[in-house]
């Protein structure tokens, strides 16, 4: 089963996505960006698999929370596909739990 966990903070949201039980993987970090509509920057901090993958998810929980975004990949899809997937799971999360939750949406 896929989950994505979202742990708002108050300068920053902490995102973790993977496959069955919490486990951390590949982590990025991103800026969101300084004015409407701008990118912020993106970085890889650890791992070695999917870090296109996880610099994107990173980028864009930066941009839909308008802080700093944090996140963990941990999975066996493809990378194309995992990528499409959590995005998913990010906006179902977003748009389903009140501020302030930690409740993981799932999909699988």
């Amino acid at each position: 089963m896929h989950k994505a966990s979202i742990i708002p903070m108050n300068n920053a949201v902490l995102a973790l996505f993977y496959e069955g039980e919490m486990k951390i993987g590949t982590l990025a970090v991103s800026t969101s960006g300084l004015l409407e509509g701008s990118t912020g920057t993106s970085s890889v901090l650890l791992g070695g698999k999917y870090l296109i993958a996880a610099r994107a998810l990173a980028e864009k929980v930066a941009a839909t929370f308008n802080k700093m975004g944090i996140v963990s990949l941990n999975t066996q899809l493809a990378e194309g596909e995992a990528l499409r997937l959590y995005s998913n799971l990010l906006d179902k999360a977003r748009d389903s739990e009140p501020a302030g939750s930690e409740k993981p949406a799932s999909k699988g």
